[in-house]
């Protein structure tokens, strides 16, 4: 059984979204039965290749609020991470275009280590305070997993993957994401936001009992769960 994931890498409620996976799986009786495959999704496209404003500055200008009420929002992801092992720290996050990430995740996901970059992404971005968007973050944390560095070095400079990029991007929205985390299970459970590994473990079991090919499907108490919409994050 497949579980298709769409995801952005600077999404935190993502970053927790797939470790509460992880948890599902663990207690889930068919775990190795099942692959996780990641799909690409922007939440700034227009994002230039490195941001320097300090990301609760860009959040509250973006959104019309204060410092203060961001870092109060910053605070409970800051702590819903920490029970999950992720060490969250906003204040050292440097933004930038997730473009050429999601292009290696391609790369990553040919060579059999996509879960492993995505999460060394995360540590880069949100841990070790690295800007995402820049090319020797993205080629260390590739080769940190070990990616061949020629194959990562020719992605980088070239346009590899940049079709299949968008490609993730245009079933995102003819499935009718608006906000990610997003997941489906066997082609036809979906559900979206940071739901917590009881409620991920329940859809598995239903995907499995009841594998058969028909569309995609929100199943109800989807839509409830954190997640980052289609302007992104307001933490």
């Amino acid at each position: 059984m497949r579980v298709d994931v769409w995801s952005d890498v600077v999404c935190p409620w993502c970053y927790i979204g797939l470790a509460n996976l992880g948890v599902a799986l663990q207690e889930f009786e068919h775990e190795d039965d099942v692959e996780v495959v990641l799909h690409s999704y922007q939440l700034d496209p227009g994002a230039p290749p490195r941001d320097e404003q300090p990301l609760e500055q860009r959040l509250a200008q973006k959104y019309g609020t204060t410092v203060g009420q961001i870092r109060a929002q910053q605070a409970r992801i800051v702590s819903l991470g920490a029970e999950r092992g992720i060490d969250f720290r906003f204040d050292q996050a440097i933004g930038g275009n997730t473009f050429d990430a999601h292009r290696l995740l391609h790369l990553a996901r040919v060579r059999g280590v996509q879960l492993e970059l995505k999460h060394a992404l995360g540590d880069a971005y949100f841990t070790d305070g690295q800007p995402i968007g820049d090319p020797a973050t993205l080629r260390g944390r590739a080769l940190s997993v070990g990616l061949d560095p020629v194959e990562v070095d020719a992605v980088l400079e070239g346009e590899a993957f940049a079709d299949e990029v968008r490609q993730d991007i245009d079933a995102a929205r003819q499935i009718g994401i608006s906000g990610v985390p997003f997941f489906v299970v066997d082609g036809r459970l979906g559900i979206s936001g940071a739901q917590p590994p009881e409620t991920l473990k329940d859809i598995l079991d239903q995907g499995w009992a009841t594998r058969e090919p028909v569309p995609v499907q929100v199943v109800a108490g989807s839509d409830d769960a954190d997640a980052c919409g289609p302007d992104g994050c307001e933490i």
